[in-house]
């Protein structure tokens, strides 16, 4: 026999088998009742998930060409109060082909078509779905007796609707387009779930595992594997799960995330006002009991900070506590949404603060770390306590090693009606002015060591709004220091020798002090500068006068004095300041200077008298001659 001549005889072979299996199909297709496999397939779905399939609508059976039984309008469950746990448009039960042959009706795999799963907690935690995950712990029980059965059950286009009344709640939140494959523990005792569902628009891949799930239905340990995978968000957690004496899950959590702010908006968690919350990842131990999340062993990451400590998250009240310790900190991405001035940098801002999210949960972290880094400020050692209340944030330093010395107080926001609240109490002890003050205030003038305390409060709705409204005190001590950027004895010097020879340009050198004192009040705004001092070894400096905080500016008044060993020699001259704050000017007092100088008296007496022409004229005379004026030019050489 020819090689052909087999291969003839082989495919005649399949296709006899192939006719008679079609036909043996279509012969049982009239010879089994219908109503027979519907009720086969209607024991087989209740004997396998414990649920009452309730047959609403049509049903139709087809055995060729493929085996398949189809209801329309099911409902599984309990349909006794109208409200089914599961509705699905169509189940299509797709049949075993020899167990059919022989007679029985035994089914391969079961799909449900556009279903609706409801989940309702109850305000006493319990759900809709407790009895039915009995009655499915029941059918799950060993039975000897029992033939293997499917062990495949797929959801195609489905909507999961989950109704939370707990905890004096009222939420309704929801899955679209559920496509999952569950794998139903048949011969193994392990169930698993694949697919991907959306929520929130957002398209989210997922894998659950259970060990163990006739365990983990009766509420005994079980080991429990999760995966989801989306584009704001990965999460995995692999642990153990229990339900008795109470409900508990344990295990290894990981989550991450390229903006912690999309994710928190994603979930209607919260909102989170100002910048940062970019890059987020978490991995710790995690022990999920009584409605709290405890997380130990946490290494955390965000926006490039890196920490380690303990978190607990209360899912019933929304709050957050935890302590934390990093080597170093950099908070400036959180600080960066906060525009002090407007785009022109010389007016206050007046766009409206927004203070989303500050009333959405509730926040308690202690947090230390080796150093932080503030924008430009630079701290050492430092202890923090943040508290987050009914839309407060309360922000406490305990103890920082800044700038050479020691900052400590505590900082508070609010969100309130119209606009926000803001305090200020803190305290800079013994620290290098120059660095303080140029880094927290960007003040750059004043040299030397000394404390600063800032006690302050105001409200409003945007940063101009603010400073309208502040309120409080402030001072500053310092010592063995100078004012940078001006040399008031070289020009009380110059002034003395030449009253009228002019200021010049006195915006330089340095002007060194002893002890230097300021102590001020704020009124809505208004600064009332009721002290301010300073001694140094050649020049004593006073100044009072007004500063006002909305308009940037300045009216102050002051006496320099010129120390000299003799009291009664000493050189004294007032002076104004007035502009803005970023370029002010300095002006002696004129009068005091055309008092002081000789060419000037005639004019000043001649004014009193009003006989001021000729005092007028010699007064210009004297002013203008040269210093040799009064010797005369030699007469011109005859050229002969």
């Amino acid at each position: 026999m020819t090689a052909a001549t087999g291969f003839k005889r082989l495919a005649i072979a399949v296709a006899t088998v192939v006719a008679a299996v079609a036909f043996t199909l279509v012969a049982l297709s009239f010879l089994i009742p219908t109503a027979s496999v519907r009720d086969a397939v209607t024991r087989e779905i209740r004997a396998v998930t414990g649920l009452d399939p309730v047959l609403r609508g049509d049903f139709s059976v087809s055995l060729f060409p493929s085996s398949t039984v189809s209801f329309h309008n099911v409902a599984l469950g309990d349909d006794r109060t109208g409200k089914p746990a599961v509705v699905a448009d169509e189940l299509t039960a797709h049949l075993r082909y020899f167990p059919l042959l022989a007679g029985r009706v035994e089914i391969a795999d079961v799909t449900l078509v556009r279903p609706t799963i409801t989940v309702t907690f109850q305000a006493g935690g319990q759900s809709n779905w407790s009895g039915l995950i009995q009655s499915l712990a029941h059918a799950l029980q060993p039975d000897p007796g029992r033939t293997t059965s499917f062990s495949e059950i797929g959801i195609h286009d489905g909507t999961v609707v989950v109704h939370n009344h707990y905890g004096g709640k009222d939420t309704v939140d929801r899955l679209d387009g559920v496509e999952f494959q569950l794998a139903w523990p048949s011969i193994s005792r392990s169930f698993g779930a694949n697919g991907r569902f959306v929520w929130h628009d957002q398209p989210i891949e997922a894998n659950f595992t259970l060990g163990d799930f006739l365990a983990a239905l009766s509420g005994e340990r079980s080991g429990i594997k999760l995966r989801l995978s989306g584009a704001l968000v990965k999460a995995a957690f692999d642990g153990a799960t229990s339900a008795q004496p109470t409900f508990k899950v344990d295990g290894t959590l990981s989550v991450e995330s390229p903006s912690l702010r999309d994710t928190m908006h994603w979930t209607d968690a919260s909102q989170v006002p100002f910048g940062g919350f970019g890059r987020f990842a978490l991995r710790a131990h995690s022990t999920i009991t009584g409605g709290a999340v405890s997380l130990s062993g946490v290494n955390v990451e965000l926006d490039g900070n890196t920490a380690e400590g303990v978190i607990t998250l209360s899912t019933d009240h929304r709050t957050v506590q935890g302590t934390l310790a990093a080597d170093a900190l950099d908070l400036t991405p959180y600080v960066s949404g906060i525009h002090l001035l407007a785009a022109n940098e010389r007016n206050w801002d007046r766009l409206p603060i927004a203070l989303e999210g500050l009333a959405d949960f509730d926040l308690d972290l202690r947090l230390s770390a080796a150093t932080i880094k503030i924008a430009s400020a630079q701290l050492g050692r430092t202890a923090i306590a943040t508290n987050m209340r009914n839309g407060k944030l309360d922000v406490t330093i305990g103890e920082s090693q800044a700038f050479d010395g020691i900052a400590k107080g505590s900082l508070g926001l609010a969100s309130i009606k119209g606009g926000v609240g803001v305090t200020s109490h803190v305290q800079f002890v013994d620290v290098d002015l120059e660095s303080c003050l140029g880094q927290v205030f960007g003040i750059r003038k004043l040299e030397g060591r000394g404390n600063l305390a800032l006690n302050i409060e105001g409200s409003g709705s945007s940063v101009l709004a603010v400073t309208n409204t502040l309120n409080g005190t402030a001072s500053l001590t310092a010592h063995n220091g100078a004012l940078a950027g001006i040399n008031l004895e070289q020009l009380l010097r110059r002034l003395e020798r030449r009253p009228l020879s002019g200021n010049g340009d006195f915006r330089t050198g340095r002007t060194p002090f002893d002890q230097l004192a300021l102590s001020i009040r704020i009124e809505q705004g208004q600064v009332s500068v009721d002290d301010m001092h300073l001694n140094g070894p050649t020049v004593r400096l006073a100044v009072g006068g007004q500063v006002s905080v909305p308009t940037r500016d300045l009216d102050l008044k002051g006496m320099a004095t010129l120390v000299s060993g003799e009291t009664a020699n000493e050189f004294a001259l007032p002076f104004v300041v007035q502009g803005q704050w970023d370029d002010p000017i300095m002006l002696p007092d004129a009068q005091s200077l055309i008092r002081r100088s000789g060419a000037a008296a005639p004019l000043l007496d001649a004014i009193k008298a009003r006989t001021a022409g000729s005092a007028v004229r010699s007064v210009i005379d004297k002013l203008l001659a040269s210093p040799t004026a009064s010797t005369p030019p030699p007469a011109p050489k005859n050229p002969d």
